[in-house]
């Protein structure tokens, strides 16, 4: 890598085609980003990553979005936004991050490698949030899975 550098970024500013690489709903990003906090990851001057952390109360925090273009997946970026969201949210008095995902993919055990602990189980819910049916590798997504890391 030549120069990887994070950036605090405003709602407005979000790279929102990288967003929805992760989330393919517009309204529930654009409802996030209003009161999230948005960090970027720049190569040289293009974005290549994302992440949006946001307050559920005041000690619990939940990573909303995490994204890295599927040109730069692989190259430990990924890892390097988790990491910065996590300390973000402890520097800003969390002592729980949360985050929900699908119930399967290599999503799952990237967060199980940093620390995340599988809390809970939502049915259907890709089914009620989502107008589209998701996909990953032929399986639809139905149940979301609650992870969370104590801080």
């Amino acid at each position: 890598m030549t120069s990887l550098t994070l950036h605090k970024v405003p709602g407005e500013q979000a790279p929102m085609a990288l967003l929805l690489e992760a989330d393919p709903s517009i309204t529930l990003i654009a409802g996030y980003l209003q009161d999230g906090h948005c960090v970027v990851a720049r190569l040289d001057d293009a974005v290549v990553g994302v992440y949006v952390v946001k307050a559920l109360s005041a000690g619990t925090w939940e990573l909303m979005n995490i994204a890295v273009k599927p040109e730069h997946q692989g190259r430990g970026i990924g890892a390097l936004l988790l990491h910065d969201a996590i300390d973000q949210a402890r520097q800003l008095g969390a002592q729980r991050l949360e985050l929900g995902t699908g119930s399967f993919g290599h999503q799952l055990t990237f967060y199980q490698r940093a620390g995340f602990r599988v809390v809970a189980v939502e049915p259907d819910y890709f089914l009620q949030h989502y107008p589209e049916p998701l996909f990953e590798n032929g399986l639809q997504h139905r149940d979301r899975l609650r992870l969370a890391l104590a801080l």
